[in-house]
């Protein structure tokens, strides 16, 4: 997706810089946040390259290279706060319908960046040589947006201590399945205060018995594909139960119905949807 021009930039910048103020805020030098609404800018403006030199030069002389560099790379701010303010702010303008699961291939072309692999790229369709990113999105019928995301390090890296010495990858952090990174993220966005009206995933997700149950342990409503659900739906989509004030609605089971005709089907926790 191309980003916009410098004159589209400038018609905007006022309200960019309000938002940069309101995610930044928790940054606790002026001149950490002025460099935060400088990234914001060079992210946006239009560039295929979205590392540090090609944005730093997009820019301009508003901010050298080695100060943007230092600032996303080395400067000593918790990043925590940002990413809390940035879902919530993201919740409160979209009002989602559901949250969605999704898996995000990054091409690479070598295997020295940090979980690189070859594996399913779905950026391209195929089995390729990528990082992959988890994420939780928020989702409606015209937009959506990541509230929360992972880099998925797959198992090779679990024991390669050359390549995670040279990536500076941190000793404690390890493999942990897909499944596993969601329900952490749904973990940190329930401290967060936000919780999803509904989750939905297909059947990579669905049909892990262990990410079911951990939400049916958490009390998500989730919709799934799953592999493992009997004909005569090709497409068939796995409900899992919620406690509701009423009582529980089909306490440890899936229900089998037809696939979603929208992202805002009137489906509530105990209810049968009233398209099924």
């Amino acid at each position: 997706m191309r980003g916009i021009t410098p004159a589209e930039l400038a018609a905007v910048r006022g309200r960019l810089e309000g938002f940069a103020d309101d995610i930044f805020a928790s940054l606790p030098r002026k001149d950490q946040r002025a460099r935060g609404e400088c990234y914001l800018r060079g992210l946006m403006l239009d560039g295929r390259r979205k590392s540090i030199e090609p944005m730093a030069a997009r820019l301009g002389g508003e901010v050298h290279y080695q100060a943007l560099h230092h600032f996303v790379a080395a400067s000593p701010w918790d990043w925590r706060p940002v990413r809390r303010r940035l879902a919530e702010r993201l919740v409160a303008e979209l009002q989602p319908t559901a949250w969605a699961v999704d898996d995000t291939g990054f091409p690479k072309d070598g295997d020295h960046s940090v979980g690189v692999q070859r594996q399913d790229c779905g950026t391209l369709g195929k089995t390729a040589n990528c990082q992959l990113g988890v994420s939780v999105n928020a989702v409606t019928e015209q937009a959506s947006c990541p509230l929360d995301w992972r880099l998925f390090l797959p198992e090779s890296w679990e024991h390669d201590t050359t390549r995670r010495v040279a990536c500076h990858l941190p000793e404690q952090v390890h493999h942990r399945p897909k499944w596993q990174l969601v329900l952490d993220m749904l973990d940190e966005l329930d401290q967060w205060g936000l919780s999803p009206p509904v989750l939905v995933a297909d059947a990579g997700y669905g049909d892990v018995g262990c990410f079911r149950q951990g939400l049916d342990d958490r009390q998500i409503p989730m919709w799934c594909r799953s592999r493992a659900t009997p004909p005569p739906t090709p497409n068939r989509l796995v409900r899992r139960s919620r406690r509701t004030p009423g009582g529980v609605a089909g306490p440890g089971r899936a229900t089998a119905t037809s696939p979603a005709r929208s992202s805002s089907s009137p489906w509530r926790p105990g209810r049968r949807p009233a398209w099924s």
